[in-house]
């Protein structure tokens, strides 16, 4: 049987003699620790949220289900290697085991968790990063196509590109210690409870050894994007591939399975939704069908697991990753040996170019023709460094993806790098920190001697800061209101994507390339910057005071009082490397960025450290629920712990 440790922030350590225990460990610990969000998870995995949301849930439901989540999670169990399997099934053991009835979620809405089965941590999985990859790009890129013609580009460029994430990696040459230093951070929604969980599992069968640190999903053995196993180390970011397409089925439907499923309405009139399978893929909505990378191979990449946990080397971690097939991730490796190395990991589809952008019709020249054989696979000298941060690396990123995120973070750490030496990890911890806005350069050219006396740095006690934000809004608004953009305001598609597919935010993610254009769709930017800056000139306050860290709550989501948190401020913003995402022209809150930040040390794992936005535990009566928020929201770190005799056993 498992043991239970944890440290002074309630991270939970799990010590077992064999494989199967410490699986099971660790699904007992996280459902201790996390039941409402694994209840939370798994409804939305199954398509069964309106069953206790009511109506407002429908529309997720409709579409996990018409996506074949679950579906899929069954065929890609299936196709697992025998020891994958009596991992994940030992995890699911202990997740019933630990399924809590007093939890505050669950007393609100007079629910008790449900079990799991032993394909539910895939179907999880896959429900967290449907939305992950291209589908909602593709239905904004054919809504602004449709709209504004060849000029789409200009909203759809090197650029509005929201998912994200920090990762990079010095040589041992570089290092105080003389072994490499890893850090990053992943960039996501933040939600309540996290979207990742710090864990530590630790195997003692003297046949099959380690001990790993890292960054869980909860619902999700092992540490598949953020670990640390003693000698070896890994980190990914999200690599933009393109491994989804939307297309345009044509009516009547070319149908190869067709049913219907029934979606339980809470104090409701039950849904009856259509499922349909066209040679493609499902149909997502009506004339649309999604094919993706998981949908087609049965497999999301779960044979990578124990072999990661296994690993004592850059080589061992890259073997493993040659299963991994969505989301594609720009993954950095370290070891104690000095090797750093950069690679893609995932399987990233081959097709013709009219197919990597918007929706298409179906043809000959819309195929998926195999798969990406090239990982772009790069070793780091012991003097040299490697960043990612979700940019367009080169020209090798052409056969990757089409769509990326600007190099403006990417760039920032590499000029906080280059040229240093002797880095320890309090300097990669400062350069998560880093809170300077490149964008700055570029927008403030509209308002000639407006903002030149200021730096751009987005620090929340900041006055200039807190106006730049007001005047950017402002600015945002106006463009928005442009009768040119009135069509993409009108609602085209189910309300579950309309994050993806909202205007005024991606008016704001474009900013810097409309400004760049002059007059882009002939509209004067400048007349608007100058009448957004007298509309704030009034505007005295600190970025912080309106840039607070928002976590998300399905309970808020659904119009339901959340568990309270602080409203800390916060610094950085959604191009910074210190990414706290507002949405300019809508709301200044952070509602999205760093949902975890390590360092992963190699000489000496206990000079790790890393951070969440809130804490170990997912329930709000804990002390452990939020006990992070504050390290996380002034940009601190707390120290990983691996000695047992500084953890507290848990009975």
């Amino acid at each position: 049987m498992a043991r239970f440790y944890r440290d002074a922030y309630g991270v939970p350590h799990v010590r077992a003699k064999t494989v199967q225990d410490l699986a099971r460990g660790q699904g007992e610990i996280t459902a201790r620790d996390r039941t409402w969000q694994l209840e939370w998870l798994r409804r939305r995995a199954s398509g069964t949220t309106a069953e206790v949301f009511g109506s407002s849930a429908v529309g997720w439901d409709r579409l996990a289900r018409r996506t074949l989540l679950a579906h899929t999670a069954r065929r890609a169990h299936a196709a697992l290697n025998q020891e994958t399997r009596a991992f994940l099934a030992a995890y699911v053991d202990g997740v019933n085991a630990g399924l809590r009835t007093d939890v505050h979620e669950l007393e609100v809405l007079g629910l008790g968790p449900e079990p799991w089965e032993e394909w539910t941590p895939l179907a999880v999985f896959l429900a967290q990063h449907l939305l992950f990859a291209n589908l909602g790009g593709k239905l904004w890129a054919q809504a602004a196509r449709d709209t504004l013609g060849a000029d789409a580009a200009l909203l759809s460029h090197e650029g509005p590109q929201s998912s994200g994430s920090n990762a990079w990696a010095v040589g041992g040459a570089r290092t105080r210690s003389g072994l490499p230093l890893i850090g990053g951070d992943p960039h996501r929604v933040i939600e309540a409870p996290g979207v990742y969980q710090q864990v530590r599992l630790a195997c003692e069968d003297p046949d099959d050894p380690f001990d790993v640190v890292g960054l869980a999903f909860p619902g999700v053995p092992g540490v598949p994007h953020f670990g640390h196993a003693g000698d070896v180390a890994w980190a990914i970011t999200n690599a933009c591939a393109d491994y989804q397409d939307v297309y345009a089925e044509p009516t009547p439907y070319d149908v190869v399975e067709r049913w219907t499923e029934t979606v339980p309405v809470r104090d409701g009139v039950p849904v009856e939704v259509e499922v349909v399978v066209t040679p493609r893929g499902p149909v997502f909505e009506d004339g649309l069908s999604l094919r993706t990378a998981s949908g087609v191979l049965g497999d999301l990449g779960f044979d990578a697991i124990l072999p990661l946990l296994r690993a004592r080397t850059v080589d061992d971690v890259d073997r493993a990753l040659d299963h991994w097939v969505e989301p594609v991730n720009n993954v950095v490796v370290a070891d104690r040996a000095g090797a750093v190395r950069y690679r893609i990991a995932g399987r990233v589809p081959l097709r013709d170019d009219a197919n990597r952008r918007g929706v298409v019709a179906p043809g000959p020249d819309t195929e998926w023709a195999g798969w990406l054989a090239e990982t772009n696979r790069v070793d780091v000298p012991a003097d040299g460094q490697v960043v990612t941060a979700n940019e367009r690396r080169g020209p090798e990123s052409d056969a990757v993806g089409t769509v990326f995120v600007p190099p403006y973070r990417a760039e920032r750490i590499h000029a906080l790098l280059t040229g240093r030496d002797g880095l320890g990890p309090e300097d990669f911890a400062a350069i998560h920190d880093d809170s300077r806005l490149a964008t700055v350069v570029i927008l403030r050219t509209l308002v000639p001697g407006a903002f030149d006396g200021w730096d751009g740095d987005m620090r929340a006690d900041s006055r200039e800061a807190g106006a730049f934000a007001a005047w950017r809004s402002a600015l945002v608004r106006r463009i928005a209101a442009e009768p040119v953009f009135a069509p993409l305001h009108e609602p085209r598609h189910d309300p579950v994507l309309r994050s993806w597919l909202d205007a005024t935010a991606r008016i704001a993610l474009a900013l810097p390339s409309l400004v760049a254009h002059g007059t882009p769709y002939g509209i004067d930017l400048a007349r608007h910057a100058r009448e957004a800056l007298a509309e704030t000139a009034g505007v005295d306050a600190t970025w912080g005071e309106t840039h607070v860290a928002t976590p998300v709550h399905a309970f808020e989501v659904h119009g339901l009082v959340p568990p309270p948190l602080p409203a800390l401020p916060v610094s950085g913003d959604s191009d910074c490397v210190r990414c706290t995402g507002s949405l300019p022209g809508i709301t200044d809150e952070a509602f999205r960025g760093s949902v975890a930040r390590y360092v992963w040390d190699l000489a000496d794992r206990e000079a790790s450290a890393w951070v969440v936005p809130l804490g170990a535990s997912g329930d709000p009566r804990d002390a452990h629920h939020h006990d992070q928020l504050a390290l996380w929201a002034d940009g601190r770190l707390a120290p990983v712990v691996t000695d047992w005799a500084r953890l507290t056993e848990e009975p």
